[in-house]
């Protein structure tokens, strides 16, 4: 016998049973996002290298350690999208979504891949729900982007904390840059190796180091550091004060300013406690400068995403369930094996009037059909029996009172859509 074959490292088998919280996450995204004016947008699940190493940046660990490239057949470097907001700037100037009415309001959904140690709630494969706005450097666009995240979070009742900061322009951001620069150096022995190489290259970084020495000393720094233009201070106590109006309560993070290179501004976290080694259950902020990086006009940009594993962890931390809408209305069970071709079409009748039915395709006796509905959790059983046909009818059985009564076969659809 062939040995068996297991799945890759890092990924996951999301099974029935499962699948339908994530499903119900979606969906309740999907929702949120259309209350709010937001469109789908679907992108590719790889893209050119050049699109992450130039929008991500080149000194990111997702860029230095995570990604998953390689050739293609015409020798193109091609890698697997490690997050959502750069094939989308490049789909906006690509497409000329710019050219439209602006902002821009989109929202999307999907699979992205990174090559990272695995542990509790992260993965090589992983899920995300995100959404991205082009067109508005207002300071309202970005409290309703925060208060989105924090309101979607609310509507599953998680108990979550908002970290926020601003991490400066191209004009402020070089003057913490310089000054963290300068004071970490006084320490280099105590950097460990990557920080070191990061101290040259792009010192805030160290911020986000997974070593906790560096990324204390980096913190106990950048906390007294004054750096904010006053373009950058005024649209930061903006947006603040406009979380406040919307009743959103946030912590001022001076330390934060998450793992992207293209963030500029708004920066912010959505925390949660014991979830492994990371608390961080989704997070964005601004991208002024990336549509005009990947050759568009200036556009102004916002947005956040959430890893969906991470937040049924957290759920599940927090002892919430989602609803368990059930995958069947209603389970068939014939009293006789010459009954199966009226059985089948029956079914397709209930199906065509939107009611999910299922029935046994093993040839069980009627007792073990019976227990296989019990198994299926289905709320009705329809029993359909000789005598009962002769009549026009057949057996009703309600499995959550446990009573049984007959019903005209042709008035069934009708019936069952009123329970």
């Amino acid at each position: 016998m062939p040995s068996s074959i297991n799945r890759p490292r890092g990924t996951i088998d999301v099974l029935p049973g499962e699948v339908e919280k994530w499903q119900y996450v979606e969906e309740s995204f999907r929702r949120i996002c259309r209350e709010y004016g937001y469109a789908e947008i679907r992108t590719p699940v790889f893209e050119h290298t050049e699109l992450f190493d130039r929008g991500v940046g080149d000194t990111t660990d997702i860029i230095e350690k995570e990604m998953y490239t390689f050739l293609d057949r015409s020798e193109r470097s091609l890698s697997l999208r490690p997050e959502g907001t750069a094939p989308i700037a490049r789909a906006y100037v690509e497409d000329k979504l710019f050219s439209g009415p602006q902002p821009v309001k989109v929202y999307y959904q999907g699979p992205m891949f990174r090559y990272d140690r695995p542990q509790a709630g992260r993965y090589r494969q992983f899920h995300q729900l995100g959404v991205e706005v082009f067109g508005s450097a207002a300071p309202a666009i970005d409290a309703e982007v925060v208060a989105m995240a924090m309101d979607f979070c609310w509507r599953f009742g998680l108990k979550l904390d908002l970290h926020i900061n601003s991490v400066g322009c191209g004009v402020c951001r070089p003057v913490m840059r310089d000054k963290l620069c300068a004071s970490l150096k006084t320490r280099l022995e105590d950097l460990c190796g990557d920080c070191r190489i990061r101290l040259d290259k792009n010192p805030l970084r160290i911020l986000d180091c997974k070593v906790k020495r560096c990324r204390e000393m980096a913190e106990e720094t950048a906390a007294g550091l004054n750096f904010l233009c006053p373009e950058c201070a005024d649209h930061f106590r903006e947006t603040l004060g406009y979380l406040d109006a919307l009743n959103v309560a946030y912590i001022v993070d001076p330390c934060l300013v998450r793992g992207l290179d293209y963030y500029t501004r708004t920066a912010f976290e959505i925390m949660a406690p014991g979830v492994g080694a990371q608390r961080s259950v989704g997070g964005g902020g601004r991208y002024d400068g990336l549509v005009e990086m990947f050759g568009g006009p200036p556009t102004s940009g916002i947005g956040y995403a959430m890893g969906l594993e991470r937040f049924l962890l957290v759920m599940q931390e927090q002892g919430l369930t989602v609803p368990d809408g059930g995958r069947l209305d209603v389970y068939l069970v014939t009293a006789e094996k010459d009954l199966e071709g009226r059985a089948l079409t029956l079914l397709q009748e209930l199906r065509a009037k939107g009611i999910c039915a299922d029935k046994d395709y093993t040839g069980r006796s009627m007792k073990a059909q019976l227990k296989q509905a019990g198994k299926s959790g289905a709320p009705y059983v329809v029993i359909l029996g000789s005598d009962e046909l002769s009549k026009g009818k057949v057996a009703l059985r309600d499995m959550l009172a446990g009573s049984q009564t007959e019903v005209p076969l042709a008035d069934l659809p009708a019936q069952f859509l009123k329970k």
